[in-house]
């Protein structure tokens, strides 16, 4: 089994603690985030991890390579352009290359969610992808239908709204939780370029699938 940690990110948020180091070294109870990150991974079967660097690549790189964790770890270097999570992921897609749905992890996140059960619950759906979400606070979310269904997202910052075939007070919020399961399918349907977000994928799809069942439905009348 695969995945790709998101180690690259400037670590904003986790200012001063990042104005010296990369987020994916920050440590919580004496072990750095990443750490933590490719021992959940590992104990989930995960067999070999794919890192994007870009904020002080020279330390991560160097972590990696003098510590050994039991799985193959390959660099995905974004040192000229940080790429977000889709093109951080278009830019790796080679390395997914045995056809298996893989993990998708952002290095800050701490969780002690079941990664066993969230792989299985993901091949069992057959969804091009599985996120974690949770009913939390946030500035953020993700919009979802009564079975589960990406249909919009919401900043309550920025005031943006994008929704797909549903009315906003229809739908339930959930904020991201930083980790998900992809297929490889995903990688076909990559019409953006650059820098994006995996989400902005996700979404565009999703609204896409709802246009040709719409179509497929007035055809049958």
């Amino acid at each position: 089994m695969k995945a790709m940690i998101f180690a690259a990110g400037l670590g904003s948020r986790l200012k001063p603690l990042t104005n010296d180091r990369p987020k994916a070294l920050v440590e919580v109870c004496g072990e750095p985030l990443i750490s933590n990150v490719i021992r959940k991974l590992k104990s989930a079967g995960v067999t070999d991890i794919i890192v994007n660097i870009h904020h002080f690549a020279d330390q991560l790189t160097s972590y990696l390579q003098e510590n050994d964790f039991g799985v193959n770890i390959s660099l995905s270097d974004e040192s000229r352009f940080l790429l977000d999570t889709g093109g951080g992921l278009k830019k790796a897609a080679s390395f997914f290359d045995d056809g298996k749905p893989f993990f998708a992890y952002n290095v800050d996140i701490q969780s002690d969610i079941d990664l066993v059960k969230m792989y299985d619950q993901h091949i069992s759906s057959n969804a091009l992808a599985t996120l974690a979400v949770k009913s939390r606070k946030s500035m953020r979310f993700l919009l979802f239908d009564d079975n589960l269904q990406l249909s919009g997202w919401e900043n309550l910052a920025s005031k943006e709204l994008r929704l797909i075939n549903r009315k906003r007070e229809e739908l339930n919020a959930y904020a991201f939780s930083g980790i998900q399961i992809v297929d490889p399918k995903v990688f076909d349907m990559f019409a953006e370029v650059g820098k994006f977000s995996i989400i902005d994928v996700y979404l565009r799809v999703a609204d896409t699938e709802c246009v040709q069942e719409a179509q497929d439905f007035l055809k049958n009348l």
